[in-house]
């Protein structure tokens, strides 16, 4: 079974030397194997036409030819071995057989003190050892000498006895076979090591695309973080502005002076909003896009701003208590705002499942652990909508989610769940290395 081969056949390593060749054979029109091994042909044809003038001009006188007609048989016959050549990539096999007959009667038409082998039939031999399979290769090659040392003995006949036979036909056979199975080593050697170099390209290429792969998953992960990371600033601060433009409303003929200054808090806190997700958003455009402006690149707000988150929840008209038990560590940065952000969906949920509940807040540190408890005290009767129940239904679609996962990625405890007065309770442990411990 033949080898695939399209296109010029490539080296190995290709260096400086067959990258030159290959770019000047490209500029002269020899772009594809046949016209390339054309060429070939020619210069093969070429060479031999020289090498038969170098012989009849420069041996002894013995040896040259003095039948112009068998000088011409010569010249067409090498010159025909040349050319087929053209064949040796598009019909390896049929170009190996027709070489070997020329090259048998080109012992017929050469002297008997000359033994003229030319490079057209190694050529082809090679391409049989590159193109096709080792087995098959091998055979051809074997029956190639065998039929031109058989042939070359044919034409020894008659001679004065066996014994006289056998000496040429040996040397005959061993110089054709030695030959012949140089040739197609290479070639077999020169197909491995291509096939052994695309296999390492392929490899490579594989390793390259699984590594492309994973880099984009860990993209796409983190954007999904930073996408829940939206959700929950968008829901804290819009759910706020809604409670807010509620009571606005409410107030807005009795109280209008109460009414103007939650509707500055509202815009206060539109423009809160508008900064958090202008963050969030940065981080999740593309490269190449436009950055935010400096003065909207706020940092995330941490533990430290636990206290204005709290007031913000006091002014929507939720009870919340804060209770700090013990001096609180100093935490990482991705710790701190995983705890800001557990409070502030905490809260959040609170807001909307339990509107009037009381909420309890409890930093405590403890061993190497800063602990943060968030209690409600479920739902205030008459206030809670009937679709908005309390126990494990209470999740904002992400919330919850994104609590755990907050909490997983920074190697923290979470809990949460129903408590046993109605209420709900979100449990964080953030763990606090002893270096950074207060």
């Amino acid at each position: 079974m033949n080898r695939p081969s399209a296109g010029p056949e490539p080296g190995p390593a290709r260096g400086r030397l067959p990258e030159r060749i290959d770019a000047l054979l490209t500029v002269v029109g020899l772009t594809g194997p046949f016209r390339r091994d054309c060429a070939l042909g020619v210069l093969v044809a070429g060479l031999m036409a020289l090498a038969v003038g170098l012989v009849q001009t420069g041996i002894e006188p013995g040896a040259r030819f003095d039948d112009p007609a068998r000088l011409a048989l010569l010249l067409v016959l090498t010159t025909a071995q040349g050319l087929l050549l053209a064949l040796r990539r598009t019909a390896p096999v049929l170009c190996l057989a027709l070489v070997v007959t020329l090259q048998v009667m080109v012992f017929a038409a050469v002297p008997a003190e000359l033994v003229v082998r030319g490079p057209a039939p190694l050529v082809a031999a090679y391409t049989c050892g590159v193109l096709l399979a080792p087995r098959r290769a091998a055979r051809l090659v074997a029956t190639a000498a065998a039929v031109e040392s058989i042939g070359f003995v044919a034409l020894l006949l008659p001679v004065p006895s066996v014994g006289a036979l056998l000496l040429p036909m040996s040397t005959q056979l061993a110089s054709a076979a030695l030959g012949y199975g140089a040739a197609t080593l290479i070639g077999a050697y020169v197909a491995a090591r291509r096939g052994y170099v695309a296999l390492l390209r392929a490899r490579a290429a594989e390793a390259e695309q699984a590594q492309r792969t994973r880099a984009d998953e860990a993209v796409r992960r983190e954007r999904t973080r930073m996408a829940r990371e939206l959700h929950d600033i968008a829901a804290h601060h819009l759910s706020g502005m809604v409670v807010q433009a509620a009571m606005v409303e409410r107030l807005v003929d009795r109280d209008p002076d109460q009414a103007r200054r939650i509707t500055g808090r509202v815009r206060e806190q539109g423009r809160e909003t508008l900064r958090d997700l202008r963050m969030v958003v940065g981080a999740l455009r593309d490269p190449g896009t436009t950055a935010p402006a400096p003065q909207d690149e706020a940092p995330v707000p941490g533990l430290a701003a636990l206290d204005r988150l709290v007031a913000t929840t006091r002014e929507l008209g939720t009870r919340v208590t804060v209770e700090r038990r013990g001096e609180l560590p100093e935490l990482p940065p991705i710790a701190d705002v995983t705890g800001h952000r557990v409070v502030q969906e905490a809260l959040a949920n609170a807001r909307e499942h339990a509107p009037g509940a009381g909420v309890r807040i409890v930093l405590e540190h403890v061993a190497d652990e800063l602990r943060i408890e968030i209690v409600d005290d479920g739902p205030a009767g008459a206030g809670v909508a009937p679709d908005r129940p309390a126990g494990p239904g209470r999740d904002r679609g992400f919330g919850l989610v994104g609590m755990r996962e907050r909490a997983q990625l920074v190697g923290a405890r979470f809990e949460a769940g129903p408590t046993g007065a109605g209420g709900w309770r979100v449990f964080l442990a953030l763990r606090v290395e002893p270096e950074v411990a207060l």
